[in-house]
């Protein structure tokens, strides 16, 4: 509570020496992280009373292959929004002023390895996997190549 807390005090002694555009850019990641939140915390709850009830009720079997990829894709759809909420929190605690774009290849990672499982391989033509195996392709090489060059600067300067 006290590292919240202290985040909320450095936005608001960095408030009065930001431009408009950044107090703007600030606000609409406020905004968004708010919404995010409130889209995690209903996800997680549909999530869990879907799940326990389930269980509990013996409507839902966990060994079934088609509960499991609704379940898990559930899952990692809120470990994509809780990846995202985290990258809005750089802007809005004003410690990066734009979005990573290594972060968002990471996010586009997560959300194509969601699309792989909850995939049904038996009716998924094959030009639609030759198109995801594409796009992973490239946006891991995407990815790669930007850690090389960010390690590459990292050790740049500490040398």
């Amino acid at each position: 509570m006290k590292e919240i807390l202290s985040r909320w005090r450095v936005v608001i002694d960095q408030w009065s020496t930001q431009t408009f555009y950044q107090r703007f850019e600030s606000i609409v990641a406020l905004v968004l992280t708010l919404l995010i939140t409130l889209v995690i915390i209903v996800a997680l709850f549909r999530l869990f009373v879907g799940v326990i009830g389930g269980l509990v009720f013996g409507a839902l079997n966990p060994l079934e292959y088609t509960v499991f990829q609704t379940v898990f894709g559930e899952i990692m759809t809120l470990l994509i929004a809780l990846e995202f909420n985290h990258t809005l929190q750089y802007v809005v605690n004003r410690q990066q002023s734009i979005i990573q774009t290594k972060v968002v290849l990471l996010i586009a990672l997560l959300a194509l390895a969601r699309k792989l499982i909850i995939l049904d391989l038996k009716t998924t033509p094959p030009e639609v996997l030759f198109g995801l195996a594409g796009v992973i392709l490239a946006v891991g090489v995407t990815y790669w190549l930007m850690r090389e060059r960010d390690d590459r600067v990292e050790q740049e300067r500490s040398e």
